[in-house]
């Protein structure tokens, strides 16, 4: 018998990529076996449980018979020719490119920038419903690392505008190249679902290098259906409509057979779709084993295409029995494709009564990430506005944490710390096309591997699948799947909202983790209507739209350009009044504000409708603040000073925490995961960096008696692109009210340290450095110190994780993207 024991040395050999995947088996195995000391209600899921064995009636893959989309430059030109650039069947020169033609059955050209592109516009096949997977192109380069592509749906593309936004904003469809003779294919997965339908022009990157040569023998898009139609069924990540799922994905008239010994109070917890047009009807059988026919417990047949449809299907006639639980598909056309998005067998009913107030652990866990969110603007931190009573009247019956810090200034670098209490140095993800590695642990993994229900809510792709932060969620909405209109495009709250209600009623009986990140607070500050008034009237409000598009042509930096972030001095060269610029602003941005608090009310309302009030762990907190002039800049990302760091870190749980609790200590964000694992009674993953919080939360001693230490912020090396070329490499520490930043990389105008006296100068404005000497000596060492100890605990990249995994484990941790 192979045991749960057995699985974990094996996992623990094969190293830490394979033990993620191996010890979900485990739990599984255990849910299902009714293992000892089980304190949470079963859980199976049926993802974790799939074997190719597991197949009646496999349907191999196939050939994909549909048109493609294809690009080639060998053999006869197509017809009819390309309305323009005939000679180049249809392929444009954009800047950087030189001497762009069709050679002996390729596409060559020279690069005169670092940003050469090429573009082509589609011309048919703009009817097509399906979606992008890949872009595949066959290339070879003479010089430079990367290759980049993008597309656009618009009627026309305006080159040089979309090179000087790309040099702000990295095209998201990026990969490695290897320079030399030889050609190679390199094929570019999309990271989230676009309608093949909205791709008018493809726009190609073929390399970062000036004055190299390239040659492309083709170009071609994989949809999504001919990439599923060439592999095998089976465990997949699987989006519709953005909505993102752990997966079983089949072929009708396919049967998937799971023998289950079910616990009591069952129920399987499924949402079914499909990527096809023809119908598809979905079936569960269950039957006890050597008893007979199995029955159906539910059939529904799904006509419309890419969209979930989510179900609870009750067992409770199985509770306690050895069954088999087999999931059908049927179609009149063989091979369509039926996507079963996660399927766990839950068991109901196992939660503690709402009226325990002595409850040793949360039901519920739900963490809000405000994005851009300063500590300074809301009220519950002493702010005049009333900006967010909803969040005033969390933090009374809850903990304030008077002085969290963030460990970075922008969402990419921040979250993944949040989500794996590790710093940047340490987790390696510093820059946009940068992805969390494998081998790192998330909080949401710990969660999953606890029995929990996982879902997540991502407002941009810094905090989802992009970055890898999908791992460990059940289900995963992102930004692409909300239905956006101008001006609110950053306003993410209230739909979100009602999704989580709606998810947390499905599952009001089981343990559950919800990481809801919103984005109302970033930039534009566009309020919703009825609260974009607030502060700045109508008149003020349309000179504030009219002065920011008139800063722009001033504005130096490309990423601020985009955003229309404005120096103290581009706003002088433009004829604007910095101070009243950024009044405005600011009433804008607190409108903001009081628009998301609304919608968390509506949140915590629902949660006492649905009796989970007493027994849910809310957590309050932003990734990074927002800079207005402080130090006579815009936006974030530029710095470690207080207005990107300070954050808010708010946590309420009626039936575990005092009310009305005040810390002091400076605390970290990094120190979330570890304090809620500890409130939640799971074990941490090692080499956490953070520290729980637990004992300040129950401790009432005095501030003075609890173990101090240091307090770290990174602004890692920086893509030049991001914000500003004068954006320095900056680490800041906090001891004492002492803080020290040390600018490492830096334009030589730049001070390597500053000093600041917090107790005194709060807001950081008076570098005394070359008063204090010996601090800055001292403190100093406590950063060197500290890099080397976090540069030597990097977590391994995905090419070193995944040595010695077999073919089928890593195509597993493929096809739920946790590699590529």
């Amino acid at each position: 018998m192979i045991t749960a024991a057995f699985l974990l040395r094996q996992a623990a050999a094969a190293g830490r990529a394979l033990a993620a995947a191996l010890t979900l088996v485990v739990v599984a195995m255990l849910a299902a076996c009714g293992g000892r000391g089980q304190e949470r209600p079963a859980v199976i899921r049926l993802v974790d449980r799939f074997a190719p064995t597991a197949i009646e009636g496999a349907v191999a893959p196939g050939p994909f018979t549909s048109p493609r989309t294809e690009w080639r430059f060998d053999g006869p030109p197509p017809a009819p020719p390309a309305k323009a650039f005939t000679a180049t069947r249809g392929w444009e020169a954009g800047p950087g490119v030189a001497n762009l033609a069709v050679a002996d059955g390729r596409l060559e050209g020279r690069t005169t920038s670092d940003f050469p592109m090429i573009r082509v516009e589609r011309s048919s096949g703009l009817d097509n419903p399906d979606q992008l997977h890949a872009i595949e192109i066959r290339l070879r380069v003479s010089a430079g690392a990367n290759l980049e592509v993008t597309t656009s749906g618009t009627e026309r593309v305006d080159m040089p505008n979309m090179q000087g936004r790309a040099r702000a904003i990295p095209w998201r469809l990026a990969t490695p190249i290897v320079a030399g003779p030889e050609f190679q294919t390199y094929t570019v997965t999309s990271p989230s679902l676009l309608p093949v339908s909205r791709i008018r022009h493809l726009l190609i990157r073929p390399t970062d290098a000036v004055g190299a040569a390239f040659a492309i023998e083709s170009v071609r898009l994989i949809t999504r259906k001919e990439y599923l139609a060439s592999i095998p069924s089976g465990v997949g990540w699987q989006g519709l409509r953005e909505i993102y799922r752990e997966s079983l994905v089949a072929r009708a008239p396919e049967t998937l057979r799971f023998p289950l010994r079910l616990a009591e109070h069952p129920a399987l917890d499924v949402a079914v779709g499909t990527i096809d047009e023809t119908p598809v009807t979905f079936r569960v059988m269950v039957g006890r084993l050597g008893s007979g026919e199995p029955a159906v417990v539910f059939e529904r047949t799904v006509s419309t295409p890419f969209r979930w449809e989510p179900r609870v299907i009750d067992l409770s006639s199985y509770a306690g029995t050895d069954v088999t639980v087999s999931l059908s598909l049927a179609s009149s056309q063989p091979g369509t494709i039926g996507l079963w998005g996660t399927p766990v067998v839950r068991s109901r009913g196992a939660i503690p009564a709402a009226s325990s107030a002595n409850a040793s652990r949360p039901q519920g866990v739900i963490v809000i990430q405000a994005d851009t969110l300063r500590r300074d603007d809301l009220d519950a931190y002493g702010y005049g506005r009333e900006t967010a009573p909803t969040v005033r009247r969390l933090a009374a019956e809850g903990a304030l944490f008077q002085h969290a810090v963030s460990q970075a200034p922008w969402t990419k670098v921040s979250t993944p710390s949040i989500m794996t209490s590790l710093y940047a140095t340490t987790h390696g993800v510093h820059r946009i096309g940068d992805r969390l590695p494998s081998s790192a642990t998330t909080l949401a993994e710990v969660y999953r591997r606890g029995g929990y229900a996982t879902v997540q809510f991502s407002s941009n792709s810094f905090t989802g699948f992009f970055t890898n932060l999908h791992r460990g969620f059940e289900e995963v909405d992102e930004d692409g799947s909300l239905e956006r209109s101008a001006p609110n495009t950053s306003k993410t709250a209230r739909e979100y909202v009602d999704r989580l209600i709606d998810w947390i009623a499905r599952h009001r009986g089981d343990p559950f983790f919800a990481f809801l990140h919103v984005n109302d607070p970033h930039a534009p500050y566009e309020p919703r209507g009825p609260y974009k008034n607030l502060w700045v009237d109508a008149a003020s409000g349309e000179a504030q739209r009219r002065d920011a598009e008139a800063v722009r042509t001033f504005i130096a930096a490309p990423g601020r350009q985009a955003t229309g972030m404005a120096t103290r001095d581009e706003l002088w060269q433009a004829g604007v009044d910095p101070d009243e610029y950024i009044t405005r602003a600011r009433g804008l941005y607190d409108s903001s504000i009081r628009g998301l608090d609304v919608e968390l009310g509506r949140l915590f309302e629902a949660l006492r409708d649905l009796g989970l009030d007493e027994r849910t762990l809310l957590v309050f907190l932003s990734d990074h603040g927002e800079e207005f002039h402080d130090h006579a800049a815009m936006w974030h990302g530029q710095s470690v000073y207080g207005e990107l760091m300070n954050v808010p870190l708010i946590m309420r749980w009626p039936g575990g925490l005092k009310k009305g609790l005040v810390i002091d200590d400076y605390v970290q964000l990094i120190d979330v995961m570890p304090t809620l694992l500890d409130l939640s009674g799971l074990e941490h993953p090692k080499g956490l960096q953070g520290r729980s919080l637990r004992p300040l939360l129950l401790d009432s001693g005095p501030a003075a008696s609890r173990p101090k230490r240091p307090v770290i912020s990174e602004r890692p090396a920086p893509e030049v692109i991001e914000v500003d070329p004068d954006v320095t490499e900056a680490y800041a520490v906090i001891e004492g009210d002492w803080k020290l930043i040390h600018n490492r990389a830096r334009k030589p105008h730049v001070i390597e340290f500053e000093l600041y006296d917090l107790k005194t100068d709060a807001h950081e404005q008076t570098n005394i450095a070359s008063q204090h000497s010996d601090v800055v000596a001292r403190l100093a060492q406590v950063l060197e110190s500290w890099h080397k100890t976090a540069l030597a605990a990097r977590v391994k990249s995905d090419s070193e994780s995944t040595q010695g995994l077999s073919k089928e484990q890593l195509q597993r941790l493929r096809s739920l993207g946790y590699v590529k």
